[in-house]
């Protein structure tokens, strides 16, 4: 019973920045695990980068030194930042939540925020 809600997209020129944020709302028991995701048209759904309670980070080798995926106290709120974008990170960027009970894990995707990199 999470509900997640994205922020922050838009269109940029390339070279340009955005920060993403996400804010998980609802029952919420523990949140392991919070990430973005970004389909691109004609691409299948792909990682971008995630972030675990203990503040482990992992990004796709494409996006690493331009975007840092960052959490906030509570682990609530993820964000996104977004340096010297690229046309190809032209997608539909989605914030994902995993969490565990009693073992049993689920996650919650959001709605996605359109990101548009061009001239």
């Amino acid at each position: 019973q999470v509900q997640l809600v994205e922020s922050g997209g838009g269109s940029v020129q390339p070279g340009g920045s955005l920060r993403l944020s996400c804010a998980a709302s609802g029952i919420i028991f523990r949140i392991n695990v919070m990430g973005w995701y970004r389909q691109a048209p004609g691409k299948p759904r792909e990682l971008v980068a995630v972030i675990t309670s203990g503040g482990s980070t992992n990004y796709v080798d494409f996006v690493k030194g331009r975007f840092t995926i960052s959490r906030d106290n509570a682990g609530n709120t993820v964000y996104l930042q977004m340096n010297n974008l690229k046309p190809d990170d032209t997608a539909v960027y989605y914030c994902n939540a995993r969490w565990e009970i009693l073992g049993s894990w689920y996650e919650s995707w959001g709605q996605g925020t359109q990101v548009t990199v061009s001239s």
